[in-house]
């Protein structure tokens, strides 16, 4: 299947209205005859995997199977066993791997890996070696060693960036997927990013945040490699040079890898080139949305029975959907075939959403659409998904074709979400070779082929849908035959470990417990191998880090809600994490939308929009000498208001989450009512935030 096909059958897949083949001749600039032998391959490659034929109707209409895209998927797998490389996007790949390279590469090796014959690279080279000079590389070889490129480290560098682009070749598609020069976690990536542009109050572009992530990528990999920047002209210490600095010292510290001060002028150069805006929008309501998401939580796991209130990953992810929803007109959300195979499979949970949807729709200013119905159903399943199944250790191999920096990325996201051993990871042309009782089954990126386990495929990234995916396989095996014994063995983990371990701790040194248990935590995950899923919260502030004794204030006398409000506020104020309009807008906030920010009995949490007056992230708590009511039904009346400065939709994302979490023990309110000194309060705090860390 070459490119054009490959595209037409994309074409089909995401296209809302119905497509003729004069449609597609136009669009491609080929006879319909062409258009004809194209559709004809596709149908023969959707016949030999068992479905049905495109055919077509009067006037050239296309009529192509409804679950096209899901077929396609697994008739089309992407890698070398199913995808026939033009001889463009040959020449592509293969110059990308010879730049990525380490060292030599034979071209018997390229041959081997592109599934073709030794003189069809042969044939190649020319087209490969005018592809390179446009990056200012020169392809040599030597005999008995194969071929290289020679040229400066940075000419690479920004040869593999401009590549993947687009810039030097039309063929970047196949081969950003179908080659591997980038290291690193690129969600991590982001938030560093995304941190610093907040830091230096300098906000780039969709296209040009892009461009430097794939940047960063591109430098993490050569570094790992060994593959150093040769000396950068010198740059003076500008506003770019410092931020690009700051950059890379996170990146230095978060991804392992070494950086040099020749990067970071490589990097700053990079910056100075890139495209700004005045400021990047994120939703001025979106501590709002995040308190909203909490309530929605809460009562969707009262309506399911379900707590999944303590999965972080699906609040994020469900706020950001939700997010979303406020917007003006809807967003444009992709249909899927797996989506709705799930929906219908879960019935009851898309009701359940239905009969909770108040709990958001009274604060959205249109109708909330079905698909966005659909989409919050569908975070829904995935928790309830992850809850299931993560204490279950299922020994599990991985496959991975896109290079083994992407498949540790998925391992690493495997183990975060499901209690799996990974016993091994493997291509997919070894799978043949994996014996029966090594695993229970097998986790793999693309469609196998005499793989004696069963097997499920997810994409890299793997997202909510593959979550479902995932436990839908467990479930199968599970009704299916019996597990070995150790699937029944839950205490054997970090968490049940940590578990056991923290009581006893606090019990014998109160005082050093924290601190002792942050190293207990350390050494338990590193002995497991587990991530401790920092990712998520590097930039991220724990409630304590927060709240610590001078942002706690007791028994502080107010008249009503809004003199509750405003005193909550003021030392923040004073401290200059605040404007006096912030306070304002907080109280105006509540007379327009109502108590919603009164989170649980007896607890509020004041906050307005981003750009209201906030300057630093902070909290300040009060605990009220005689409670106040909100009009906040069954939790008035408030006796603790803890005001929050938020100054993104991410810093203060964490401790909030955790808050929230701890408001629903009836006990930490209790211990904070008897505190007797802002210390006292503080150390309750600390205790109870590190309990539920575990």
């Amino acid at each position: 299947m070459n490119r054009r096909v490959s595209r037409i059958a994309q074409a089909l897949c995401n296209s809302h209205e119905p497509i003729t083949i004069a449609d597609l001749s136009t669009e491609f600039e080929v006879t319909q005859r062409t258009i004809r032998n194209d559709l004809r391959e596709i149908s023969d490659l959707l016949e030999q995997n068992g479905a049905s034929r495109i055919t077509f109707e009067s006037g050239g209409l296309i009529v192509a199977p409804k679950d096209l895209s899901q077929l396609l998927q697994s008739a089309f797998p992407e890698n070398f066993y199913a995808y026939k490389l033009s001889p463009e996007e040959r020449a592509g790949v293969t110059a990308v791997i010879l730049v990525s390279a380490p060292s030599y590469v034979t071209m018997a090796e390229i041959a081997e890996r592109l599934f073709v014959s030794r003189a069809t690279i042969i044939k190649d080279l020319d087209s490969i070696r005018e592809i390179l000079q446009k990056g200012n590389l020169e392809l040599s070889s030597r005999a008995n060693k194969g071929l290289s490129v020679t040229g400066k480290e940075s000419d690479k560098r920004f040869f593999l960036m401009r590549t993947l682009r687009g810039d030097l070749s039309q063929e970047s598609d196949a081969i950003s997927r179908l080659t591997s020069v980038q290291a690193g976690d690129r969600v991590m990536l982001q938030k560093i990013l995304s941190e610093q542009e907040h830091t230096h109050e300098t906000f780039l572009t969709d296209d040009s945040f892009q461009d430097i992530l794939l940047y960063l990528g591109i430098m993490i990999n050569r570094n790992l490699q060994g593959e150093f920047l040769e000396p950068q002209p010198y740059f003076d210490n500008s506003e770019r040079y410092l931020m690009a600095q700051d950059i890379l010292r996170y990146v230095t510290q978060y991804c392992g890898v070494r950086t040099t001060e020749h990067d970071i002028t490589a990097l700053c150069v990079l910056l100075e080139q890139a495209r700004y805006i005045r400021q990047r929008s994120f939703e001025r309501d979106a501590v709002k949305i995040q308190m909203i998401t909490r309530q929605f939580i809460a009562a969707i796991s009262e309506e399911l029975e379900i707590n999944l209130n303590n999965d972080y990953e699906f609040f994020e992810n469900l706020s950001n959907h939700i997010s979303s929803v406020f917007s003006a007109p809807p967003a444009d959300y992709p249909e899927q075939a797996v989506i709705e195979e799930v929906l219908e499979e879960s019935a009851d949970i898309v009701d359940a959403v239905h009969r909770r949807l108040p709990v958001i729709a009274r604060y959205v200013e249109r109708e909330i659409t079905e698909m966005e119905i659909d989409y919050i159903a569908i975070h829904v399943c995935a928790a309830i998904e992850r809850k299931k199944n993560k204490e279950i250790a299922f020994h599990v191999i991985v496959v991975c074709h896109a290079g083994i920096a992407t498949s540790r990325l998925l391992m690493e996201k495997l183990k975060k979400h499901f209690n799996f051993q990974i016993v091994d990871i493997v291509p997919a042309h070894e799978v043949k070779f994996i014996p029966e009782g090594k695993a229970d089954f097998v986790i793999s990126t693309v469609p196998l082929r005499n793989c004696k386990l069963e097997y499920v495929v997810v994409s890299p990234s793997f997202n909510d849908s593959d979550y479902i995916r995932v436990g839908n396989k467990i479930d199968a095996l599970r009704n299916s035959r019996h597990l070995p014994s150790r699937v029944q063995d839950r205490g054997i983990s970090p968490k049940g470990v940590i578990d056991c371990i923290q009581p006893l701790v606090y019990d014998a040194v109160p005082e050093q417990a924290p601190e002792l248990m942050k190293k207990i935590r350390r050494a338990v995950r590193n002995h497991f191998n587990q991530t401790a899923g920092a990712e998520a919260e590097i930039f991220s502030p724990y409630l304590h880090h927060l709240l610590p004794p001078d942002h706690i204030e007791l028994n502080v006398e107010c008249a009503d809600w809004r003199d509750a409000i405003r005193k909550s506020a003021q030392k923040l104020m004073e401290w200059g994490y605040i404007e006096k309009r912030y306070v304002d807008a907080m109280i105006a906030n509540v007379e327009e939308n109502g108590p919603y920010i009164v989170l649980s009995k007896g607890f509020a949490v004041p906050h307005e929009g981003l750009e209201q007056g906030s300057v630093r992230v902070g909290m300040y708590l009060i605990r009220l000498k005689t409670p106040v009511p909100f009009e906040a039904e069954e939790f008035d009346p408030v006796e603790f208001v803890c005001c929050l400065s938020a100054v993104d939709h991410k810093t203060h994302l964490k401790a909030f989450f955790n808050l929230v979490n701890m408001l629903q023990n009836d006990e930490f309110k209790k211990l904070l009512r008897e505190c007797e000194t802002p210390a006292e309060a503080a150390s309750v705090i600390e205790r109870y935030e590190y309990a539920i860390l575990g």
